[in-house]
């Protein structure tokens, strides 16, 4: 798959990674084994994009002139990383939350534009 299949499936990811961090009840029992096992298994391949959207991206823009510094993307990735786990858990605040995303959702934005020039 290509980096830009990968940035546009995380934007989707995170998106409805977003959807339930708002919808969801909370707070979330954390010493609950059965949702933990849950957690584990559906969120491990949103984590494998995660890791082989930073790798792409990292060469990306290593090798060429982007506007994606490669600090942003490993700040990124952890970002992503964060939503990902906090969209289960809710134990961050909305803002917090909200800052996340919008970051995540900008540098893959750049990402894209860069792409596509």
């Amino acid at each position: 798959m290509s980096l830009k299949q990968h940035t546009e499936e995380l934007k989707q990811l995170i998106d409805q990674q977003h959807i339930q961090f708002v919808e969801t009840e909370g707070p979330i029992d954390k010493k609950d084994h059965a949702f933990f096992d849950k957690v584990k298994k559906e969120t491990k391949p949103m984590f494998n994009l995660n890791n082989s959207w930073r790798d792409e991206a990292e060469a990306f823009v290593k090798n060429r002139k982007a506007t994606v510094h490669p600090n942003q993307v490993k700040s990124t990735h952890e970002n992503i990383e964060m939503i990902i786990l906090h969209s289960y858990y809710l134990d961050i605040h909305r803002k917090r939350f909200k800052e996340l995303f919008q970051s995540a959702h900008y540098v893959l934005d750049m990402i894209l534009d860069d792409l596509n020039k």
